[in-house]
């Protein structure tokens, strides 16, 4: 190991991480490069190279880069939205939201969304990325500035993305996907705000209220990217570069490789194409909102709270032993978490620290968080979610997908689902507690809570 592994957790997080986790920090911790320490959350478990929840930090001239570290679902991420509807009056809507969402944002493995470009006009998209949307009609110019790079990551060149990855993305812009990607209608209750003030300055502002909170990622156009890369590397990584691993999952070449710098500019394209595909669903969101309500989205108070990445790697500069330096860092399953003052977030969250959105399960809640000072010490990173205890195929045989359906909505959570067996597989008991996760994080001074949301209704793939 070139540098110690750091794990964020309590003793009661610890033990509900499986072995591997230990393992494949360990096994990151020796890569080319590597700074300070290799990281993971308190909601890490296993992955594929990195685990989920793994920060790590390549020195930018003579570290690597690796989709291991990022993942095949490049920039998964989130998105919150706010309403100025309460619970009382979106409850005797809330089947006909609910439904009325699963007709018009497409999910399950495979989804097709409704927007119909040529694959040339996809290749704009992958380059220009949520702004691409905007210009189209696609949502307001404010909700770039409350995107995490804008909505588009400079210097994405879809001449490094494969045919291949073309034809698997070009048709998916507006789709949720699959797993656990979902979209929610939450409720934030006057109980479950930490900071009153600061929720108020990130749009929280009545009892009650109601939020959107949706999951999703690049879909198979990022997964393309992924496998496409991890072959060349695995190719040049000890032949041409004479670099060995440990695990064959964490292939990688030299950052400045011109291999290492074609895969940072394809998986730039991957990031924009999530941007973009998240703020055509929040086009949508808008649209069914104000179908139901007959009042426009602006009436509405459906403004973006913030869309942050947690499946990424990003070019930042960092105090390391008391000089600033460039540094590549992997983000796997992890959420950035600038604090206050940084460059990088919107003028508008500069004071308070960029907004940190930490989706749980869908039986039990979610996290709006806020970076805070204290996050340098990851890199200015946090955790992304609960993170599961529990394999898919386990929670496959422990639960019944319309059993639960039917448990849930008799505690008054309505859930519309592509697949009863991909619902079993989200069963809240297959996930570490979402509190738990988001305490830790502010007893390691890394994030700090800001409010939590209660699910009432769910869009699942």
């Amino acid at each position: 190991m070139r540098v110690p592994a750091r794990i964020y957790a309590t003793e009661k997080l610890l033990k509900e991480m499986d072995e591997t986790v230990f393992e494949q920090a360990a096994n990151v911790a020796k890569l080319p490069g590597i700074l300070k320490y290799s990281y993971c959350m308190p909601d890490g478990h296993w992955g594929y190279g990195f685990p989920i929840g793994g920060v790590a930090a390549m020195d930018a001239e003579t570290g690597v880069i690796s989709p291991g570290g990022i993942g095949f679902d490049i920039n998964c991420g989130m998105r919150l939205v706010a309403t100025n509807l309460t619970h009382d009056q979106v409850q005797p809507h809330l089947t006909d939201l609910v439904d009325r969402l699963f007709q018009q944002i497409p999910c399950g493995v495979g989804g097709k969304g409704f927007i119909k470009i040529s694959k040339n006009e996809f290749r704009r998209v992958v380059e220009q990325g949520a702004p691409w949307c905007v210009s189209q009609g696609y949502g307001w110019q404010e909700d770039l500035e409350r995107t995490e790079e804008g909505g588009c990551m400079a210097g994405a060149d879809v001449s490094k993305v494969s045919e291949h990855a073309i034809e698997r993305g070009f048709h998916q812009l507006g789709t949720l996907g699959s797993g656990n990607h979902y979209l929610e209608i939450q409720v934030a209750k006057p109980e479950n705000i930490f900071d009153k003030d600061l929720a108020a300055r990130f749009g929280i502002t009545k009892p009650d209220q109601i939020v959107v909170m949706f999951h999703c990622g690049s879909r198979g156009f990022g997964h393309q990217v992924a496998t496409d890369y991890l072959q060349i590397f695995l190719k040049v990584m000890k032949n041409k570069y004479g670099l060995d691993v440990q695990d064959r999952e964490l292939a990688c070449a030299p950052f400045h490789s011109p291999e290492g710098q074609d895969y940072f500019k394809a998986m730039k394209c991957a990031v924009n194409m999530a941007f973009a595909n998240r703020q055509v669903i929040l086009h949508r969101i808008r649209e069914v909102f104000a179908e139901i309500f007959g009042k426009t989205p602006q009436e509405l108070g459906m403004h973006q709270i913030y869309d942050v990445a947690h499946n990424i790697a990003k070019l930042e500069e960092h105090m390391i032993d008391g000089k600033k330096r460039k540094v590549i860092v992997h983000r796997k399953g992890s959420t950035r978490a600038f604090g206050p003052g940084m460059e990088g977030i919107p003028g508008i969250y500069r004071e308070t620290g960029q907004p940190v959105i930490i989706g749980g399960s869908m039986e039990t809640g979610s996290y709006l968080l806020a970076g805070v000072e204290g996050s340098k010490e990851t890199f200015c990173s946090t955790a992304h979610g609960s993170g599961r205890t529990m394999s898919r195929r386990k929670a496959r045989e422990m639960f019944r997908g319309r059993q639960l359906q039917d448990d849930m909505r008799a505690r008054g959570i309505y859930v519309h689902t592509a697949s009863y067996a991909g619902l079993a597989e989200e069963a809240g008991s297959a996930y570490k507690s979402i509190d738990d996760v988001t305490t830790a994080t502010e007893m390691a001074g890394i994030s700090r809570r800001v409010a939590r949301f209660v699910p009432i209704g769910n869009v699942k793939g």
